[in-house]
Parts: C-alpha cells; sequence; structure tokens
C-alpha cells in the first residue's frame, strides 16, 4: 500500500490529518488546543487595539496585571470563561457570545 505523500493531499482536512493525525489522536488534540489559544489570542489582541488600549491599561481596567494580558495575547496561558467575559465586556466594552457545537 502506497503511504500518502503532502502532494497527494487535497483540502484542509487532509492537510491536518497528515500533519497531526485523526480527530481525538493525542498531537490532534493538542494541534486544536493550541489553535483555539491562538485564535482567542488574536482576537483579545486585536480588540484592545481598536478600544486604543495598551495591555497596562486593559489590565486596570479589569483589576490584573499586564503580564497576565501579555501571556493572553501570545496565547501562553488558559483563561477563563469569566476572565474572557470580564476582559471583553468591562474591558474593551463589547459583548460576547458563546456557541458550544
Amino acid at each position: 500500500m502506497k503511504s500518502k505523500t503532502i502532494k497527494d493531499v487535497t483540502n484542509f482536512e487532509e492537510l491536518l490529518e497528515f500533519e497531526y493525525g485523526k480527530r481525538g489522536t493525542k498531537a490532534r488534540d493538542a494541534f486544536e488546543k493550541k489553535a483555539q489559544y491562538f485564535i482567542i489570542s488574536e482576537m483579545l489582541k486585536d480588540a484592545r487595539k481598536k478600544a486604543k488600549l495598551t495591555q497596562e491599561q486593559l489590565a486596570d481596567k479589569i483589576g490584573t496585571k499586564k503580564s497576565y494580558i501579555s501571556r493572553l495575547e501570545n496565547g501562553q496561558c488558559d483563561i477563563q470563561l469569566s476572565t474572557l467575559y470580564r476582559i471583553f465586556e468591562f474591558g474593551l466594552g463589547r459583548k460576547i457570545s458563546l456557541q458550544v457545537i
């Protein structure tokens, strides 16, 4: 049986399977987790910049430290849902919604 190569990949899902394995495998789960952190961190960074706030100003508004905001924006730490709401709603004046699929 011929092994699949990168040249055989025709869509994004196949690329993810080629690089990280099928959904539910340890490597794929780790990749998906990092991808979600990245998405949240980029949304946070973008919203903060649109609000014309520094990391320090945002941290002051929600009662935390600049270093925590920095770690969040760099995808280096977990975030509790309550903290995410506090950042967006109280710190940035934005509404967020959660969708479970």
